[in-house]
């Protein structure tokens, strides 16, 4: 299984490449900013989907 690491996972180019890559088929790990916010909006409903697959 081909793997990719995202840079700033929570923005809008890096939540659609997440949903992206998953559709075809690679392991995906994100890195964001910390923030006093958890802003995960834009990737909440793909880390949901995923981890009720397992």
């Amino acid at each position: 299984m081909k793997k990719a690491l995202i840079t700033g996972i929570t923005g809008q180019d890096g939540s659609y490449l997440a949903e992206f890559l998953l559709e075809k088929g690679y392991e995906v790990h994100g890195i964001k900013r910390r923030a006093s916010l958890f802003n995960t909006q834009r990737v909440d409903h793909i880390y949901r989907t995923r981890m009720s697959r397992t």
